[in-house]
């Protein structure tokens, strides 16, 4: 590739089956935008505990091609999601509606083997192997999983709290309904 070569930009459809099939093998680079319903992610909605109205994530993607030391430039793929999802909050149990932003950069490369070699110190961007039908949609589902919380909560103090049939919350252990202690036998074992 030419270094003073201009290469055509193409612009990305929003549509969720296009996203599935883009040639990041082709010497174009790409930029697009569009709006993800919960719908269109499998693995999202079965995350999601409820689809509420605006739920969804707004993407945001654009590539360009970069010099390499020793080798043909590399194409850089910069990926924003923004958007909102609805998950169970571990903590009460309920509904919590949670906002996530992710920014990520990735760079493109012919091979696994590749792939494999990338630096691991560089933590700014990661590889990917580009191919003729790449997954772009799964790529942004990809992101907004590792976005999100290992445990969903609400922010602190916006808990409701939560009713079981163990009692209500804050409700005092009379002497008589406290556990016994399984060490009571060891103890009256060493006295004998």
């Amino acid at each position: 590739m030419n270094r003073n070569q201009v290469l055509p930009q193409v612009e990305l459809s929003a549509d969720p089956k296009a996203l599935s099939r883009i040639d990041f093998c082709a010497p174009q680079s790409y930029k697009g935008t569009g709006f993800l319903e919960i719908s269109a992610l499998p693995r999202l909605t079965e995350e999601a505990s409820s689809i509420e109205q605006g739920d969804g994530f707004h993407w945001e993607l654009k590539t360009h091609f970069a010099d390499s030391p020793g080798s043909e430039p590399r194409q850089i793929l910069k990926l924003a999601v923004k958007g909102r999802i609805h998950l169970v909050c571990q903590s009460c149990l309920q509904d919590c509606g949670l906002d996530l932003v992710q920014e990520s950069r990735f760079v493109m490369v012919a091979t696994e083997e590749e792939a494999d070699a990338f630096p691991m110190e560089d933590d700014q961007q990661e590889p990917l192997v580009a191919s003729q039908h790449f997954d772009l949609l799964g790529l942004i589902e990809d992101e907004i999983l590792l976005s999100m919380p290992l445990i969903p909560k609400h922010p602190e103090g916006a808990c409701q709290p939560h009713t079981s049939s163990f009692g209500e919350v804050g409700e005092a252990l009379d002497a008589s309904d406290k556990p016994q202690n399984p060490f009571n036998i060891l103890k009256n074992m060493k006295k004998n």
